[in-house]
């Protein structure tokens, strides 16, 4: 009895403290791991078995494939589409939905490992909080991964240990009778009531918006930008955050304040003032150009060979009183320059006209070895490196999309059965052709997330060898079994939901499949559906962080809380649990 004891302690004391979060996620969950150990509950080799499982070690390698991802615009487009220009009533809809639908024959962790970073710039640049979005990105690929076979490892789980029991084995659609409904009540949940409860937290580039901390800018309209003779409003340039269009040039006729009603031509040069970030942004909208000068074509440049840089000119710097057309900066220091400020004042005029002064702020794009090459000159009181922001030429994005798109293929159509096999593979390459460098695919890689995934392996194999797993699901069942086949789905589900939220999808399966075998087997029923609803509660994990890896890949990104997965995922929890129990029941036993 003493493990039992001891391990529910231990347990309780690791949720208390990640609720409370008293300590980071990782530092609390390596400690529940050793005071397991210590107390003889696992050995050492069960401990740090989850650091050498292959789960674990694929989302490592899919953090590489993903940060690669950035260097290709598709994704962003095919966001922008989806999402539109601004969060209405129905921008749920159409964010979860095609997620969803995508998730049930794409892998869901390497699916949220490609779309988070995109979906953190669309959140940027129309100034929404990106806590909004990313919690419902992992939900929506954990429902929609519950409706096929191949939507998720934990389907492929359950699948395999009937088969290794003499039975049929789910067919690839079987799961879809219970988990299609769950998945489109989930979704209006979500678009009507859920995402109320979501946290809207500032990121680093509204704090910075405060400080007014605006450069000026100007570029040219050229005939692939997809805006042409739009308006303002319709090209989506009037609300933009941190970015104020204040002036078109047209033909030697100045046009400001500008309309929103405004028709913007082709030749047009459009004058923003705006941050830094907003402006390295906009630099990449299609048809939108800054300079003609192919080394410096922000759209297809190389991180690894150039960056942008901010430079305060000193008072004794030779540019001073001379206009940026006139200093000749291009040839003199090999740079561009992208934007000025100015002492926190607007300035108003156009960037060839302006004329330098003391203390003015160059937003600059150089070499990479800019900042070392002028940092003690006295032409600059300061040089420092400003936004570091991964990209790659167009063709090389266009690679690093075609081999993620064969990493999931080669998966999903079984040419390899392992998805770190697939996903090693796959970063290699892009390492091998310079899509990302290795210290890019070193600083890419998100140790503490991989850590809580490692740990929750181990805490796991506790559970299960105190005896505590099998205790709580016995006793708990059999409490409800006076209510039947009904109150039998609904156990099967939140026992398992439950040891989802603590341990692993695949290990509460591997967990709660015998007990679920024998009640089928002592009740004298098909044991078909209740395997359906153990797979489907394995995977709908939503209470907390650590139950699943799509959760944990969106933890730190979207600056969560414990108590946000708590507040949004207890709902969905039960919400899952009363539709899967009436789905199962109606499909399988209504006749009974």
């Amino acid at each position: 009895m003493f493990d039992i004891y001891y391990t529910s302690a231990i347990i309780l004391f690791m949720t208390i403290a990640l609720v409370k979060e008293i300590q980071k996620p990782s530092l609390i969950l390596i400690t529940t791991l050793l005071a397991l150990h210590l107390g003889g509950i696992i050995t050492l080799k069960e401990a740090f078995s989850g650091f050498s499982n292959q789960g674990m070690l694929a989302v490592g390698a899919l953090f590489i494939v993903a940060y690669a991802l950035q260097s290709s615009t598709a994704l962003d487009s095919s966001i922008e589409k989806i999402l539109g220009k601004k969060a209405d009533n129905t921008i749920y809809f159409r964010f979860m939905l095609p997620i969803a639908c995508a998730s049930g024959f794409l892998n869901n962790t390497p699916l949220v490992a490609s779309l988070l970073p995109v979906i953190k710039r669309w959140c940027k640049k129309h100034g929404l909080s990106a806590s909004k979005f990313l919690i419902p990105l992992s939900y929506a690929t954990i429902i929609g991964g519950t409706c096929t076979l191949i939507g998720t490892s934990t389907n492929l789980v359950v699948h395999g240990m009937m088969l290794d029991h003499g039975l049929n084995g789910f067919s690839f659609f079987e799961l879809s009778k219970a988990a299609l409904p769950l998945a489109l009540v989930t979704i209006a949940y979500f678009a009507l009531i859920g995402h109320r409860f979501l946290p809207e937290r500032k990121d680093s580039l509204s704090q910075f918006t405060e400080s007014l901390r605006e450069f000026v800018i100007e570029v040219s309209v050229q005939k692939d930008y997809p805006y042409l003779s739009k308006t303002v409003h319709d090209a989506n340039l009037r609300h933009l955050k941190g970015l104020f269009l204040f002036q078109i040039m047209r033909e030697n006729k100045e046009i400001t304040p500008v309309s929103p009603d405004e028709r913007i031509l082709l030749g047009d040069k459009l004058f923003f003032t705006g941050l830094p970030e907003t402006i390295y942004d906009l630099l990449h909208t299609p048809g939108l150009r800054l300079i003609e000068d192919s080394e410096y074509d922000i759209k297809n440049l190389d991180s690894d060979k150039h960056g942008t840089f901010e430079a305060v000119l000193s008072n004794s710097s030779p540019l001073i009183g001379q206009t940026v057309k006139e200093c000749n900066f291009r040839t003199k220091y090999d740079a561009v320059i992208l934007g000025i400020h100015r002492n926190g004042h607007r300035i108003i005029k156009k960037v060839g006209d302006i004329e330098l002064k003391p203390n003015d702020t160059l937003f600059i794009l150089a070499k990479r070895d800019f900042s070392q090459k002028w940092y003690a000159s006295t032409d600059f009181s300061l040089v420092s490196n400003s936004i570091s922001r991964y990209s790659k030429p167009k063709k090389q994005g266009n690679l690093a999309l075609l081999l993620m798109l064969a990493m999931i293929g080669s998966v999903t159509f079984g040419l390899t059965s392992s998805m770190l096999l697939a996903a090693s593979i796959t970063a290699g390459i892009m390492i091998f052709t310079n899509i990302i460098s290795a210290g890019d695919a070193q600083k890419a890689i998100d140790f503490d997330v991989l850590l809580i995934i490692a740990c929750a392996f181990g805490i796991g194999k506790g559970i299960e060898n105190s005896g505590v797993a099998e205790l709580l699901a016995t006793h708990m069942i059999n409490a409800v079994s006076q209510w039947g086949i009904i109150g039998i789905i609904a156990s099967i589900f939140f026992i398992t939901s439950i040891y989802t939220e603590i341990i692993t999808n695949n290990a509460a399966a591997a967990l709660i499949f015998p007990i679920a075998l024998s009640i089928a087997e002592k009740m004298q029923i098909d044991p078909l559906p209740l395997m359906v609803t153990l797979a489907i509660a394995a995977s709908a994990s939503f209470a907390t962080p650590i139950g699943y890896q799509t959760n944990l890949m969106v933890y730190n990104p979207g600056g969560y809380k414990f108590s946000d997965f708590l507040k949004t995922g207890s709902i969905m929890n039960l919400l899952s649990g009363i539709i899967v129990t009436i789905m199962v029941y109606l499909v399988y036993f209504r006749g009974i």
